[in-house]
């Protein structure tokens, strides 16, 4: 029997990435994305949210990069990851299980919707070392291990 797990999220970071390093030299970033519903409740009248608080890590390395390079607190960004459940012990010695999307090499995608001051889009892709005049370079999409994505005029859809 197959089975899907993915996870698609827009929303807004609620502090600066956490990029640690490993030992063998790879990275991994954690963040926090904040989602949030709003309703007008039906007896009052008055407008009710509720905020869901979810946490990322970012293991695949072209994303890891542009999250650190690009992504602050307050930044509005797309994820698509899996779910994952960890065990762990705490020091007192309890088992422990936390669930969070992990975004991995070549299944996840990564799409910032805001630029850096928040008034154009920010770069999804490498940058251009500040050659590009300060500009950002264009928004494209990127998929982890896919680099960018060009679209195709010829391709009708």
């Amino acid at each position: 029997m197959a089975g899907l797990n993915k996870v698609i999220l827009i929303g807004n970071l609620g502090r600066d990435p956490e990029v640690r390093s490993f030992q063998n030299g790879g990275k991994v970033a954690s963040l926090r994305i904040a989602t949030s519903e709003t309703w007008k409740d039906k007896t009052s009248g008055e407008r009710k949210e509720r905020t869901e608080w979810h946490s990322i890590s970012i293991f695949s390395e072209p994303l890891v990069r542009l999250a650190e390079q690009y992504l602050k607190k307050g930044s509005k960004i797309y994820i698509e990851g899996q779910l994952e459940t960890r065990k762990w012990t705490d020091q007192a010695g309890v088992e422990k299980y936390s669930t969070e999307v992990v975004m991995r090499p070549y299944n996840s995608t990564m799409i910032m919707l805001d630029g850096p001051r928040g008034d154009r889009p920010a770069p999804t892709g490498g940058g251009d070392g500040g050659r590009n005049g300060g500009r950002a370079p264009d928004v494209r999409p990127v998929e982890s291990g896919a680099g960018s994505f060009d679209e195709n005029p010829e391709i009708p859809f």
